[in-house]
């Protein structure tokens, strides 16, 4: 896990949801990037002559020296609206992978909590072999605005289908007249996803109003701090 100044060059991106980009990069400088599901890894680069550096979570379990993110558009961003614009074999300045919102050992029943662009380390964490075979049950809780924000759903929706212990509720605040769903922010489906258990971990990640309301919620029912893993998206 070094934090040594490495390129990403970018592979591939496409667009899945409204402003949200799928981006496929390579580290050329090595054969394996190695790190754990939930880190993240550090980019820069020089926009209107200034060193802007962002973090942005890795949305791939380890796969040698690829990895995945999914990124948000900001609108009036200094750096995001650069990286939607890289082409193919674009590369950039990376530090990394860091950070330490990764999957407890051993890894328990959990319930995930992610709202936008925060479903980013959970869908590694959810990729990566040892989370698959810890045999744990796990809930997926993820909210969006639209049902186009629920970037990865057929991906999800497919884990279910061989994942005997995995269960995916995706949450929208503005449904649509087709949508059969739940509806409203992930706060209001914690309690459900829960079920009364105390011994489960909480995984949560997405933006600081979100992430501080279930921390309230999960310290008041008792849990152990131990048990709240969190990571905050400004």
């Amino acid at each position: 896990m070094g934090t040594s100044n490495l390129k990403a060059r970018l592979v591939e991106s496409r667009l899945i949801g409204p402003d949200v980009r799928h981006f496929v990069f390579e580290a050329p400088d090595c054969d394996r990037l190695e790190f754990l599901p939930g880190q993240f890894v550090s980019f820069s680069g020089l926009v209107g002559g200034r060193r802007i550096t962002r973090a942005y979570s890795i949305a791939s379990a380890p796969d040698g020296n690829r990895f995945d993110l999914c990124l948000n558009l900001v609108k009036d961003g200094k750096f995001s609206p650069h990286l939607f614009e890289m082409a193919p074999g674009d590369e950039v300045d990376m530090k990394g992978p860091l950070g330490m919102f990764v999957p407890r050992t051993p890894f328990r029943d959990s319930v995930f909590v992610a709202t936008g662009t925060g479903i980013a380390p959970f869908r590694a964490m959810l990729g990566s072999p040892p989370v698959q075979a810890s045999n744990s049950d796990v809930l997926l809780l993820f909210g969006a605005r639209y049902e186009a924000g629920l970037v990865y759903g057929a991906e999800f929706e497919e884990l279910v289908s061989h994942w005997e212990g995995f269960r995916y509720w995706p949450t929208i605040t503005r449904p649509g007249a087709d949508w059969r769903g739940r509806t409203g922010r992930v706060q209001e489906h914690l309690d459900e996803a829960l079920g009364g258990r105390t011994g489960v971990d909480v995984y949560i990640c997405g933006l600081k109003e979100m992430v501080d309301s279930i921390r309230d919620t999960l310290k008041a029912k008792g849990f152990d701090r131990k048990q709240i893993i969190y990571e905050k998206y400004d």
